[in-house]
C-alpha cells in the first residue's frame, strides 16, 4: 500500500517524483521498444549445425561495461554494407521486433539497412505507422514489398535476412526469375515451433540459402528432423544464436531506485500490498501460452497452503498480455474460471503493453508456462532473470536452455500433468523467501554471463561473417 505522509507538501513532492521517474522510464522504454515488449513469439540441421558461442564467454564476467567500451563493435565489418531485412509482418510480436533490433544494431555501425514488410493492412494501422516512424528516425529505409524497388534492393544487397518461415513465399511472388541470384546471400532467421509452418510453399528454397539462424538448440533440432522427415529437404548451414537483453533494459533492472518506484506504483494500481507475493505470466493471452493451466496451478497452490495451514503472505496471480477490447473466447474462459473459483481478489488481468519493465519490477516470480514444444527461446525469461526473479517454466523449448532447474528456478512438465508440479513449485517459492532471492540472484548472474546485448551481437557477427563469406565464394564460382 502507498505510505501516508504527515504533510500535503511531502505527499505532493513524492507524487511528483514518482510521476517524473515513471515518465522517464516510459520515455526510455519507448525508445527501446524491443527490450520492454511482451514477446508474444509465434503462436515466439543435417548439413551442419553450428553452435555460436555455446559456452559462456571468458572475456566478460566482471567489469562488463569497461571491457565492452574498450572493445571494437563486433559488427563493425558491416559498415556501409547494404542489407535488406524482410519481415512477414510489422507488429508487436516477437519476430518483427527482433528483426527491428537487428536493424538498429546494424545501423549503429553504419550499415545501409532497408526494410520490407510483406503483409500490411489496407487501412492505416497505428502500430505499423509508429514502428515505421521509429525505423525511419534511426536511418532504416522502409520500402514497399512489391514492385521494382523491392527487386532492386534484393539484388543490390550484400545480405538479405528473411524473418520467419512464412517470409519464404515473398521470394517467388516478388523476385520471380531473380530468386537464384538472391538465395546465395540469404540468411533465414527462424523463430517458429508450430507444425503448420512446415509447408513446402514456405520453405522450399531453404536448402539453397547461405544459412539459417535459429534462437535455440531445441528448435534447430526440431527443424532439422521435421524438414527431413516431413518435407524431404535438408536444412542449410544452421547457426544457433541465443538472444540477449538490451543495455537499456539492463540499466532499469540494475537501478534500485527506479525499480522501487515502479514496484510501488504497479502494486498500488493492482491493489496489492508490499508484502504480498506476486506470480506473473507475461505473454499474449492464448492457449499455447498456458494461462489456463497456470490459473489451475495457482488455485491448487492456494488449496495446498490452506490444507497444510502454511503461514505465508497473500499470493496473487498476474496475467499480463490480456486484450480488454477483443475479449477472446479463451480469455473469457480464464475470467469465468476465476469467477467460479471465487479468486477474483487474487487474480489480476493486465492489458498487453509495450513496457513490461514495470511489471518485472513489481512481481516476485515469473511463470513461463508455454505449452506443447514451448518457446523457441522466450526472451521474457532472460528479462525476468535480469530483474533477479526466479522462473517457473515448462521443461520444453528454449526455456530449458535458459533456466537451470533447481538453481535459477524450477521446471515442470508441459500439459495437464504439469499442473500439480507447478502448484507445488509455487508453494516452494512462496514459503521460502531465501530460496526466491537466491534463485533470482543466480539468474541475474547467468544473464550477465551469457544473455546480454553484446553477447548476442558477438554471436550474430560470427554468423554474418560466415554468411557473407559463403555468398562471396558463390559469386566468384
Amino acid at each position: 500500500m502507498a505510505k501516508q505522509h504527515s504533510s500535503s507538501s511531502s505527499v505532493g513532492w513524492v507524487a511528483s517524483q514518482k510521476r517524473w521517474l515513471l515518465a522517464f522510464l516510459v520515455m526510455l522504454s519507448a525508445s527501446t521498444l524491443i527490450a520492454f515488449f511482451i514477446r508474444a513469439a509465434f503462436d515466439t540441421c543435417d548439413r551442419s549445425l553450428d553452435v555460436v558461442d555455446k559456452r559462456p564467454p571468458t572475456r566478460v564476467p566482471s567489469a562488463v561495461g569497461s571491457i565492452v567500451g574498450a572493445a571494437p563493435n563486433p559488427l563493425g565489418f558491416m559498415k556501409s554494407k547494404p542489407v535488406l531485412l524482410v519481415s512477414h509482418e510489422l507488429s508487436l510480436s516477437g519476430g518483427p521486433l527482433l528483426l527491428m533490433e537487428l536493424a538498429f544494431l546494424l545501423r549503429s555501425v553504419g550499415a545501409k539497412v532497408s526494410w520490407i514488410t510483406i503483409q500490411k493492412p489496407v487501412d492505416t494501422d497505428e502500430v505499423i505507422y509508429s514502428l515505421e516512424h521509429k525505423m525511419l528516425t534511426r536511418g532504416v529505409q522502409v520500402l514497399s514489398a512489391r514492385g521494382q524497388e523491392a527487386v532492386d534492393a534484393a539484388l543490390k544487397a550484400d545480405l538479405v535476412v528473411l524473418n520467419t518461415a512464412v517470409s519464404g513465399k515473398w521470394l517467388d511472388v516478388i523476385l520471380k526469375d531473380h530468386v537464384p541470384r538472391v538465395l546465395p546471400k540469404v540468411l533465414w532467421w527462424i523463430h517458429e515451433m508450430r507444425g503448420h509452418y512446415f509447408k513446402l510453399d514456405y520453405v522450399k528454397h531453404l536448402p539453397f540459402v547461405a544459412g539459417a539462424m535459429i534462437d535455440s538448440h531445441v528448435t534447430a533440432e526440431y527443424w532439422k528432423n521435421r524438414t527431413r522427415g516431413r518435407l524431404r529437404i535438408k536444412m542449410p548451414q544452421t547457426y544457433v544464436v541465443h538472444l540477449g537483453n538490451s543495455k537499456e533494459l539492463m540499466e532499469v533492472a540494475e537501478d534500485s531506485v527506479a525499480k522501487r518506484v515502479l514496484r510501488e506504483h504497479v502494486r498500488e494500481s493492482l491493489g496489492v500490498r508490499s508484502e504480498d507475493i506476486l506470480f506473473a505470466i507475461i505473454n499474449s493471452v492464448s492457449r499455447g501460452k498456458g494461462q489456463d493451466l497456470f490459473l489451475r496451478s495457482f488455485y491448487e497452490s492456494l488449496q495446498i497452503i490452506q490444507e497444510k495451514k502454511l503461514q505465508v503472505p497473500t499470493l496473487h496471480a498476474v496475467i499480463v498480455g490480456s486484450d480488454m477490447t477483443a475479449q477472446t473466447k479463451f480469455e473469457m474462459e480464464l475470467r469465468n474460471y476465476v469467477m467460479q473459483k471465487k479468486i477474483q481478489d487474487r487474480v489480476h488481468f493486465v492489458n498487453k503493453t509495450l513496457t513490461v519493465a514495470p511489471y518485472l519490477a513489481a512481481i516476485d516470480v515469473l511463470v513461463q508456462n508455454s505449452q506443447a514444444r514451448g518457446e523457441c527461446f522466450g526472451r521474457i525469461t532472460i528479462e525476468a532473470m535480469a530483474f533477479q526473479l526466479p522462473v517457473l517454466g515448462t521443461a520444453a523449448g528454449g526455456t530449458t536452455e535458459i533456466v537451470v532447474n533447481g538453481t535459477t528456478g524450477f521446471l515442470h512438465p508441459a500439459g495437464k500433468e504439469g499442473v500439480t508440479a507447478l502448484a507445488k513449485n509455487i508453494v516452494k517459492l512462496a514459503t521460502h523467501v531465501e530460496r526466491r532471492l537466491t534463485m533470482g540472484k543466480r539468474g541475474y548472474e547467468r544473464v550477465k554471463e551469457r544473455f546480454l546485448e553484446h553477447h548476442m551481437a558477438d554471436r550474430i557477427a560470427t554468423v554474418l561473417k560466415e554468411v557473407l563469406r559463403r555468398s562471396k565464394s558463390h559469386s566468384v564460382s
